[in-house]
């Protein structure tokens, strides 16, 4: 104990002390664990996430929660939106649907990142995430934002393959061709309204059972 020492030592021990400020480490050090286990529990979400969002649906319908879908794809394009809106989940009562799940995570990613670039350059926006069903066999979601929003004459192009307004080198014009794609292999429907300075509405309209014929052309 440090008074059993000599009291030349004690007092070295006490401006050594003094000098390294040991309450005050003894703090910081309990704080850096806690932000160090915040951090890893933080990327463990993360793999998680990315092995929720590429799940090999082994071409294959599978029964999936939307929400959770869209849960985990929210956190894997959330340094594309975080810094340019906030995003507001009011998710509804709806059941799992028979689906591909990697393949619709892949379409709430890109309309998510679309309406992250729509959001003006100075100030935060709005990206507003709904869901709900219609009757006992139809199941929506919607991503709203409050962006640049498309012009009209754009509207009807805007699922063509390559078409694109984004800038040369930022962006293939395939994203959202693909995810209406994607939507129609679901036999589902992707529609969208948008007024110039007010914003865009993507609205995705899912079957919650798929047909037997269907199940058998996943690929």
């Amino acid at each position: 104990a440090a008074d059993a020492l000599p009291a030349e030592r004690r007092t070295g021990l006490a401006k050594l002390r003094e000098k390294l400020d040991i309450d005050f480490l003894k703090t910081d050090v309990v704080a850096i664990l806690k932000e160090s286990q915040e951090g890893i529990d933080r990327v463990k979400k993360i793999v998680q996430d990315l092995k929720d969002f590429s799940h090999v649906d082994e071409g294959s319908f599978n029964w999936a929660n939307i929400h959770a879908g869209l849960d985990s794809t929210l956190n894997i394009v959330r340094n594309e939106i975080k810094y340019k809106a906030d995003v507001v989940k009011e998710y509804g009562d709806i059941p799992a649907i028979e689906c591909l799940p990697s393949q619709l995570n892949q379409v709430f990613m890109n309309l998510l990142v679309n309406a992250a670039h729509a959001m003006p350059a100075e100030g935060r926006g709005t990206i507003r995430v709904r869901t709900g069903r219609s009757g006992d066999e139809t199941v929506w979601i919607e991503m709203s934002d409050n962006g640049c929003g498309i012009p009209e004459a754009n509207l009807s192009r805007i699922f063509d393959p390559f078409f694109t307004t984004k800038p040369v080198g930022k962006g293939t014009g395939l994203g959202l061709s693909l995810a209406y794609g994607i939507v129609a292999k679901h036999r589902g429907r992707i529609e969208v309204e948008s007024t110039v300075g007010v914003g865009t509405t993507f609205r995705v309209q899912l079957p919650v059972r798929q047909p037997e014929s269907e199940k058998t052309l996943a690929g």
